[in-house]
């Protein structure tokens, strides 16, 4: 989510722009468990990273205590996450700034630091399975390709986008192309990571953000948080095959690891939107809280536990993360994190 400090205020009275008539018309909803300590029906193991933004901190946190096991110095302005393979370390983009900080998973002791480009900005990231790293410099107007990042000498690999907001990234499978979604052009870029062909654009709704590509890699899905919809691109063409209307701002979209659905994070009502993958169609709304209280959540990042049982929901103005029962709805617990908590990234547990 782009909020460099300059902007925080900006962002938050065009909110209650936008959810003012929504909530004046709105019954309120029930509101779900906000305590700060685990449930007795919590049965999860691993463990949780944060991004706190504000704190310019990373935060680990224990899933089967729910408690804060470090806090340790990162960047300014940290945004989004990525754990490696092996789950050994997690790498931070640094939004304040122009690195990339690699940490231990383990001990939280940092064992890289990857400088980009002068005014970088790095933001979205991933670490994908073939071992390398993809982050998008909206600050250049590019993203990186980061090959071998833990070695002494990493080769990176640098792609113009052209589009103002390279913000939220994607890979293929096979590490062959990546996507972005871009908030000040309006645009989603496809990038050819190996020929190196001229990238192609097409506008998709209104501050296109959110951004997952299907397991199978055949469907690319992003969510537009001015259109207050969601949509389902052709990869390669980039042709817009079908558009869902979702809650409102819906900042981020996360598919479920098994490929059957997505969610958006719907930051003006504090609720997930579930779309089912296969009829492109939205199929249930899961209230987060009380859509009265949006703009003090300022619910941001969503992300799911690998068997997709749960659900991940940062609340950047509350110094909280949401943990999500998706079958049920229900909000299980509150996790307290760093000022700020944005970007999340986990090593898989179980859930029971």
């Amino acid at each position: 989510m782009k909020i460099a400090a300059s902007r925080t205020v900006r962002l938050s009275a065009r909110l209650l722009a936008i959810t003012a008539p929504a909530l004046a018309l709105a019954a309120c909803a029930q509101t779900q468990n906000s305590s700060l300590a685990p449930t007795a029906s919590s049965a999860v193991t691993g463990t949780l990273f944060v991004a706190n933004k504000r704190g310019n901190t990373l935060s680990q946190i224990d899933l089967a205590s729910g408690e804060e096991q470090f806090r340790v110095s990162a960047c300014k302005n940290p945004h989004e996450l990525a754990v490696s393979p092996d789950g050994g370390h997690v790498a931070l983009a640094c939004y304040g700034g122009t690195q990339i900080i690699i940490f231990e998973t383990t001990r939280s002791l940092v064992a890289q630091r990857l400088l980009l480009g002068e005014n970088a900005q790095p933001h979205g990231i991933v670490w994908h399975p073939n071992g390398d790293l993809y982050v998008t410099a909206e600050g250049r107007k590019s993203i990186y390709w980061i090959k071998d990042p833990l070695s002494v000498a990493p080769k990176q690999f640098e792609y113009a986008t052209g589009r103002d907001g390279s913000h939220m990234l994607a890979v293929s499978p096979d590490g062959n192309h990546a996507w972005t979604t871009d908030l000040g052009s309006k645009t989603v870029t496809l990038v050819d990571l190996k020929t190196r062909r001229a990238p192609r654009s097409v506008e998709v709704g209104i501050e296109p953000e959110g951004i997952a590509l299907t397991p199978d890699g055949k469907t690319l899905w992003v969510s537009a948080r001015r259109s207050n919809k969601a949509f389902a691109l052709d990869p390669m063409t980039l042709e817009i095959r079908s558009e869902v209307d979702t809650g409102v701002f819906p900042l981020r979209l996360a598919i479920r690891p098994q490929g059957d659905v997505a969610v958006t994070s719907d930051l003006g009502d504090t609720s997930l939107t579930v779309i089912d993958l296969a009829s492109a169609q939205a199929v249930r709304s899961i209230a987060v809280d009380d859509r009265a209280n949006a703009t003090k959540r300022a619910q941001v990042t969503i992300l799911w536990s690998a068997d997709g049982e749960r659900i991940y929901v940062a609340e950047t103005g509350t110094n909280t993360v949401a943990e999500v029962d998706y079958r049920t709805g229900e909000v299980l617990r509150r996790l307290a994190t760093g000022e700020g908590g944005d970007g999340m990234a986990i090593l898989p547990g179980t859930a029971e």
